[in-house]
């Protein structure tokens, strides 16, 4: 999912580099995808990116099947939410997928188990968890969906928090009404690396359906993944597998963010894990 503004960061963090060859963190992501055994990326975009993705990232042809899925904005200038994105991906997807955000740097190995799953499971979702006080940021609040899970393992619910930041003791949730919320700093969170199935799209037509209904006339009103499966969860409709993660998660929010993934990213390619040049032209 690339479609997003970066209205924290200040511009398309998307296509802001940070690797030593001059990498996205995206080509982190798909060259992880890709060593897990993915076959094919399809990027969600705004139509006003188009050129750009292409003019990038041509170079994965030949390695990977490239397609791309836009979000129809319809006169907004903002995008409907990750819900919308994933939806809007349908016509390019016939079979298990992945989701991602675009600048987000998740590990390999959140990758290859859910590459694993998806491969073993035949009907089940999951979701790849952090540890929510190793994916905050300390230039600001960021969105972070909290997880509560099942002793099996399953996910029992998930509550988008569009405001954390760190706190002494672990982090706190600012809510919009003043209120806060206390967290340790272990709960797991979703960092929107999740794993469907194309019955996943039915519902997510449906929920897209009612949202504009009851808040479509609303510029900044989104719909996220994490409400959906929350609901499909409640509903008996949907199981989702917590597959947690041992990677630390880094990604950019804040233009100060920056700096900090092309560090972790240098320690990464100075230990050995990625090459200098991850797509070679």
């Amino acid at each position: 999912m690339a479609a997003g503004m970066g209205s924290r960061f200040g511009g398309a963090k998307q296509v802001a580099p940070v690797g030593p060859g001059g990498e996205l963190v995206l080509d982190y992501s798909v060259w992880d995808a890709a060593r897990a055994g993915v076959e094919r990326v399809v990027f969600v975009l705004r139509r006003d990116m188009e050129d750009e993705f292409h003019a990038r990232h041509g170079r994965y042809a030949g390695r990977l099947d490239v397609a791309y899925a836009f979000q129809e904005l319809d006169g907004r200038r903002k995008p409907w939410g990750t819900a919308h994105a994933v939806l809007a991906a349908r016509p390019r997807i016939g079979g298990p997928f992945m989701v991602i955000n675009a600048d987000d740097f998740y590990g390999a190995e959140a990758f290859t188990r859910m590459a694993e799953f998806l491969r073993r499971e035949p009907s089940d979702y999951a979701m790849v968890g952090y540890e929510l006080g190793k994916t905050l940021s300390p230039h600001g609040r960021v969105a972070r969906g909290v997880c509560e899970v099942n002793p099996d393992g399953t996910l029992r619910a998930v509550v988008e928090h569009t405001a954390i930041e760190p706190a002494d003791g672990g982090a706190r949730a600012v809510e919009p009404g003043g209120g806060e919320v206390r967290f340790t700093g272990r709960e797991p969170v979703s960092m929107n690396f999740w794993g469907f199935r194309p019955d996943l799209f039915p519902h997510l037509e449906v929920r897209f359906a009612r949202f504009l209904a009851e808040r479509g006339d609303d510029p900044k009103a989104e719909l996220y993944i994490p409400s959906v499966v929350d609901e499909l969860i409640r509903a008996g409709r949907a199981r989702v597998r917590v597959l947690p993660s041992s990677d630390r998660w880094f990604g950019m929010t804040y233009p100060e963010d920056r700096d900090e993934v092309a560090a972790r990213i240098r320690e990464l390619v100075a230990r050995g894990d990625y090459p200098e040049e991850l797509w070679p032209r």
